[in-house]
């Protein structure tokens, strides 16, 4: 028998193990799926500051990259082997970088470095959904896990809210588009949580519609004022559509 056999017969009797123990061998071997996590962009200070000090967004830069983070963290914790794909809004940093005088994006890729994952910078909400679609191959490693990180309203989520033009958004994902998200995308158990505000409104509905899957969202607005945790703001509840 020829080594090439050899491990041809190994491979077969894995995969019955595996299909004996109600698991599929290409999801065994990718740990489950991928984890993707979104972030979007700061406003500018120089929008921001024409606000009452109250109303004021993303006094700190990294508003977006933090929770995201740590959120990376945990996942590494509960599953060494995971296969984690950040998505960040780049222009935004560029911009607020200028803004700030520092290197922002050397910033975001010092956490990329640091946690080894692999870091994809975006322009575009069709970005995001090419990215679902085709950024892996899904047949053999599906979305199991799906996070937005950044600035939101009920029917999209908004990356550059008050970076290009003040108090708008240019570059978002509006719920209208979300049914270009191919179906068989996401594993059936998989998690996806907006951490932005005011998701569970209307846009959950809407991601559950298209995909399949519940997205759990804002009643209300989310605050990140702490860079550790996001919470509710007061009043506030999450919902999964």
């Amino acid at each position: 028998m020829t080594a090439a056999s050899r491990r041809s017969d190994l491979y077969k009797a894995l995969v019955l193990i595996l299909l004996f123990l109600g698991l599929s061998p290409a999801l065994q071997a990718a740990g489950g799926g991928e984890y993707v996590i979104v972030s979007g962009g700061p406003a500018l200070r120089k929008w921001e500051n024409l606000r009452r000090p109250g109303e004021q967004h993303d006094r700190w830069w990294g508003n977006f990259i933090r929770p995201a983070r740590m959120r990376i963290q945990e996942i590494q914790a509960q599953d060494p082997g995971a296969v984690i794909t950040w998505l960040v809004y780049r222009k935004g940093f560029v911009t607020r970088g200028a803004e700030d005088r520092r290197a922002l994006t050397e910033l975001v890729t010092s956490v990329r470095d640091k946690f080894r994952v692999r870091l994809v910078w975006f322009e575009s909400g069709n970005d995001i959904i090419a990215y679902l679609n085709n950024g892996q191959p899904r047949g053999r490693l599906p979305v199991c896990n799906f996070e937005f990180f950044g600035h939101s309203n009920k029917f999209c989520f908004m990356f550059d809210y008050s970076n290009t033009i003040y108090g708008c958004s240019v570059a978002c994902l509006h719920e209208n588009d979300l049914g270009k998200i191919r179906r068989g995308v996401f594993t059936r158990d998989a998690f996806c949580k907006s951490w932005g505000c005011h998701t569970g409104e209307s846009m959950s509905k809407a991601w559950r519609k298209a995909t399949g899957i519940p997205m759990i969202g804002a009643y209300g607005k989310t605050d990140y004022a702490n860079p550790l945790k996001v919470v509710l703001s007061r009043g506030g509840h999450w919902t999964n559509g």
